[in-house]
């Protein structure tokens, strides 16, 4: 004979890992920013930066905007691979390769 679910016990899980889900992705979201220099923004400026892509329409900028993230996180992932530490490249000032934002070509 088949032992009936616990509903409540596996909802309680599922709430535990929505929320486990929610605070890894906010840290990650926070170790972007850090990573990629936006830290020495003032919030606000940061905010206004993050909304104004979210509303952007233009899909040529979008996808300009998307290769450069993905270029950004190769950049890294090959520094990783090669034996080289976020914290002393940071410590040199390198932002692993990310030009500021607001400048270069494809920025707003």
């Amino acid at each position: 004979m088949r032992r009936p679910r616990d509903i409540d016990a596996e909802l309680k899980a599922l709430q535990e890992k929505a929320k486990s889900l929610k605070a890894r992705q906010r840290t990650q979201l926070g170790e972007l920013v850090i990573a990629t220099g936006a830290d020495q923004l003032d919030m606000e400026t940061l905010a206004g930066l993050l909304l104004g892509a979210v509303e952007h329409k233009d899909s040529d900028k979008r996808e300009g905007w998307r290769r450069r993230g993905a270029e950004f996180f190769q950049r890294r992932n090959r520094r990783k691979e090669n034996g080289a530490g976020d914290t002393a490249s940071r410590a040199d000032g390198d932002t692993g390769g990310a030009a500021p934002l607001g400048g270069g070509s494809e920025a707003s």
